[in-house]
């Protein structure tokens, strides 16, 4: 149970809950057992009555209407204390599922993006919601009736003992072999467990994969080998299931087997020390109850057993998670105030996941308030020079400045908050038009937000709706076209009126009318703004203050617009191809 020490902090955490449960549940366990003492005191009661007819019946009444109130009485209270053992215990384990999901995702939020490469969504997801639900188990039912069978084992067999010694003796014999047992398939279940959990992340993923792909699954007509596979995948995971409910299945049957030889036992020996005058009926009767009242919580010790085992396994798998120190931490706890000023001193990139050297010498100095466009061919290295400059990577070699000072040194939260960012892959949530703007800015009023989708030029696509700003957007935005989702990307990030602008290719699915009025806002906007501009079109790129030419991740030209189309090289060429294709 190493991997679930991981949750005794939540238990220190609620540790009133915690202990006031454990108390109630001792005191319903005390008042349980008292029950099968007054059956037995009145089958005695009937008993010496029985021997005795010529007795007075009042008294016999009487003593016997005193023990049927008594039993009355007990049920009632163990029905109450038993109800606040699980508003408490059960309450508990629910405030401790709460607190473990937060801490996974806040987990989840400091990771770096290499680590989501390296990760597929569904595992991610089924980590933070089945694995966590197998670990509730553990720390509230499993615990409670852990408890329970404890205390009702030890009360039952002090009672016992004191009844009638030897027969107690004889009545646990078949203990020392369940505890063997339940050794021995214990380890089973939690094997078989960690096999049933990947094989959850697997189906998950998979779905999610599938959900997010539809429109490519419809378009290439795959949906049968879809369905195929992924009834190929439903069928192993139920084989998994499969075996694990088989082991478990065990242990009920073996349970009741032991506590039949248990009764055969009380019934023999006490029969005969009844008829030997050791013990009285009432006895026999009370040990029978004692010994079929702990069916059920030696039943449960199969079940909290494998809790235990599933836990152990899903608490296994948080941990990988919540072990690993996110590449990129914030290391600078004062606050950073950021001009928008970048340079890059001969940087040198690798990716670690495939090797490729994606940067390799840029250098450039970028001051505040200027325009920076990157053009290159697909797989040059644009798109990565962003991700560094929003520190989602660290470089290797060389620096990356900002402000003149190492872009490690600055409060990593400040550092993004400065920045607004439009992505080559345009995302938007399932949520409003206007929410999906307000994401860049919480702030923002609604005349903020048709201010900046008017600069964005994309106001007048977005009050043609019926509900206009209040439009709910399907998943990754999929009402809008391609066009829409780049310019409502781009009144996100220029809403929060950021230092640094960075945009990735966002203007490749707008004409390029389109493009010039929205390039034109971005001029007037972004005068005291340091703009970063990655893109294939010389139209976004002529009015930019420098612009660097990538090849393989190396700078082989750099330059503004006349300079470099007066060098006769690759954007030149770019440039008069773009034109042409432009004027016929």
């Amino acid at each position: 149970m190493k991997e679930l020490q991981h949750l005794n902090k939540y238990f220190k955490k609620y540790k009133t809950q915690l202990f006031t449960g454990i108390l109630i549940t001792i005191i319903a366990k005390l008042f349980t057992v008292f029950v099968p003492k007054l059956i037995g005191s009145i089958i005695d009661v009937i008993d010496t009555y029985l021997k005795q007819p010529d007795g007075n019946f009042e008294d016999f009444k009487a003593e016997l209407l005193q023990n049927i109130l008594l039993i009355i009485g007990t049920a009632i209270i163990t029905g109450i204390l038993t109800f606040f053992m699980r508003q408490t215990i059960i309450n508990m384990s629910r405030y401790i599922e709460f607190d473990l999901k937060n801490e996974i995702y806040k987990q989840y939020q400091k990771l770096s993006l290499n680590f989501y490469k390296k990760n597929r969504t569904g595992d991610l997801m089924n980590r933070i919601s089945e694995d966590v639900s197998q670990v509730r188990m553990y720390a509230g039912p499993a615990i409670m009736y852990s408890i329970n069978t404890i205390t009702l084992f030890i009360v039952a067999l002090v009672f016992m003992y004191r009844a009638a010694p030897m027969l107690t003796l004889y009545t646990v014999v078949p203990l020392p072999i369940l505890s063997v047992l339940i050794y021995k398939i214990s380890k089973q279940i939690h094997k078989q467990s960690t096999l049933v959990q990947e094989y959850l992340s697997k189906l998950s993923t998979y779905s999610q994969e599938t959900f997010s792909g539809i429109s490519v699954i419809k378009a290439y007509n795959t949906e049968e080998k879809i369905i195929t596979d992924f009834n190929q995948l439903s069928k192993d995971n139920k084989q998994q299931q499969l075996r694990l409910v088989q082991i478990r299945a065990f242990f009920f049957p073996m349970m009741m087997l032991l506590i039949g030889i248990s009764n055969i036992i009380v019934i023999y020996i006490g029969g005969k020390q009844y008829i030997n005058g050791i013990i009285s009926l009432g006895t026999i009767t009370e040990f029978i109850i004692y010994v079929n009242m702990l069916t059920w919580p030696v039943a449960t010790v199969g079940w909290v057993t494998s809790i235990v085992q599933q836990a152990e396994a899903s608490q296994k798998r948080i941990n990988e998670f919540l072990k690993i120190e996110p590449e990129i931490s914030n290391s600078v706890e004062t606050p950073s105030v950021i001009e928008g000023k970048i340079a890059f001193k001969n940087v040198v990139f690798t990716y670690d996941d495939t090797n490729i050297t994606a940067l390799n010498g840029i250098d450039f100095n970028l001051n505040k308030g200027e325009t920076l466009a990157i053009i290159g061919k697909t797989g040059s290295g644009k798109s990565t020079i962003l991700d560094l400059v929003s520190r989602l990577y660290d470089v290797k070699s060389g620096q990356v400045l900002i402000d003149d000072c190492p872009i490690e040194e600055l409060n990593l939260y400040d550092l993004r908050e400065s920045i607004g960012y439009v992505p080559q892959d345009a995302f938007l949530f399932s949520d409003t038009i206007k929410n999906n703007i307000k994401f860049g800015y919480e702030n923002a009023t609604d005349d903020e937000v048709i201010e900046a989708a008017k600069n964005a030029y994309v106001h007048k696509n977005i009050i043609g709706f019926t509900k206009q700003y209040d439009t709910i957007l399907g998943e990754r935005g999929i009402t809008l076209s391609g066009g829409q989702k780049q310019r409502v990307s781009i009144a996100r990030a220029i809403i929060k009126n950021p230092k640094i602008l960075l945009f990735d290719d966002c203007l490749s699915a707008v004409d390029t009318e389109t493009e010039e009025k929205i390039l034109n806002n971005l001029k007037r906007l972004t005068q005291e703004t340091t703009t970063i501009i990655v893109t294939h079109r010389v139209s976004s790129a002529k009015n930019a203050n420098q612009i660097i030419v990538l090849d393989n991740g190396k700078i082989i030209e750099q330059g503004n617009h006349d300079s470099l189309v007066e060098k006769d090289g690759y954007y030149a060429k770019l440039y008069l191809k773009q034109l042409s294709e432009k004027e016929s």
